[in-house]
């Protein structure tokens, strides 16, 4: 098929939102012929939250996920599905550019823009079964990283790396960030160790290679019971720290790691709530995390939220996408000047990381105190 035509066939795929009806509140029984009648419950919006959007939030693309922005903030780099192509989004114009059309592959789970207009990119080294849940899950835990030429012409390079979840990229130098688990290295790792790498990209004639990779964090020296270490941003402007998630740990802390000494501190602080680190924002005081109180649950719906990397704990709520009974928003990614926030929403059952199209907040309207 024709690279034209695929672009024609994707943008025309059209989300249909099931409706959610919920029950009318039951009659409270009046007891004493005196005593007050008790109001009944609010019954929670129905519908897709999609549909009720606030004035400060758009829809931008009707299917898609993991969104990233351009460093000029023009373009908006995402995956078609779990294991997809990779799309660019034209915010001026609205249009789809493919961008991992013209090589084969086996899919991706991440996509990032690196500082030049190159591509990090994260998946499978391997063919295996779309339809098998197991095969679906070792695919995912055998993502390589490899880097895509900003020409977009030649295939990508691998970088000879597995990683779990997704890397941090550095937004002004050649730097990455990655996990490595018990999933990628069963020979040295046991269940629930993670090591943390840092290393530089060096790029000779279009091809790309790690150099001076060191190991910045190990899970075993923190002394806490966890599931896993993902990284997710360094924290700009100097580049000197990284934002950590800890899976299953208090239900799921946001963590500052000081890439000089060694020191981790918690920034979420929130036993009783799953808080994920997402994107960063440019002055390096906050991030945008998904969260939600777990309520027992590993994996609850959540709401984008901004945390402030000062470790208070203080955070500000940004979409109410939770409202609507079996939706979520995640992913959220903020702008380099600070002023979007891109997004996707996600449903109740979804594979981890899925998404059912991007929307676009506009941070000036949400008011800065929470």
């Amino acid at each position: 098929m024709k690279t034209s035509a695929l672009v024609s066939f994707v943008s025309s795929v059209v989300w249909l939102a099931s409706s959610c009806a919920s029950a009318r509140p039951l009659p409270v029984r009046q007891e004493a012929p005196r005593a007050a009648k008790s109001a009944p419950a609010e019954s929670p919006p129905s519908g897709s939250p999609a549909d009720h959007l606030p004035a400060h939030i758009k829809r931008l693309t009707q299917f898609g996920e993991r969104p990233d922005w351009s460093h000029d903030g023009k373009r908006i780099l995402f995956l078609s599905k779990v294991f997809g192509d990779v799309y660019e989004y034209d915010l001026e114009t609205g249009s789809l550019i493919p961008v991992t059309l013209h090589f084969r592959h086996y899919g991706f789970t991440r996509a990032l823009y690196l500082p030049g207009g190159d591509i990090l990119l994260s998946g499978p080294r391997a063919p295996f079964d779309e339809r098998d849940r197991a095969d679906r899950e070792r695919a995912r835990n055998g993502c390589e990283l490899s880097v895509l030429s900003r020409t977009r012409r030649a295939t990508p390079t691998p970088l000879g790396v597995l990683a779990s979840e997704g890397p941090a990229v550095s937004r002004y130098r050649m730097r990455i960030a990655w996990a490595e688990t018990w999933r990628q290295r069963p020979d040295d790792l046991k269940d629930s160790e993670t090591e943390i790498f840092v290393a530089e990209l060096t790029a000779d004639a279009g091809t790309f290679a790690l150099t001076n990779k060191r190991k910045v964090l190990d899970s075993r020296q923190m002394g806490l019971r966890i599931h896993s270490l993902e990284t997710q941003n360094f924290v700009p402007p100097h580049d000197e720290a990284l934002t950590v998630t800890v899976y299953g740990f208090q239900g799921t802390e946001t963590y500052l790691l000081d890439l000089k000494t060694g020191v981790y501190t918690n920034q979420s602080q929130a036993p009783n709530d799953y808080d994920e680190a997402e994107g960063i924002f440019p002055d390096g005081l906050s991030t945008a995390v998904e969260s939600a109180p777990s309520r027992g649950s590993a994996w609850p719906l959540v709401d984008v939220y901004r945390l402030w990397l000062d470790g208070s704990g203080r955070k500000q709520q940004l979409t109410r996408f939770t409202d609507y009974p079996g939706y979520k928003a995640a992913q959220p990614i903020v702008s380099d000047d600070g002023r979007s926030l891109v997004f996707q929403m996600g449903r109740s059952g979804d594979e981890a990381g899925e998404g059912h199209g991007l929307f676009l907040l506009d941070l000036g309207a949400v008011p800065a105190v929470p």
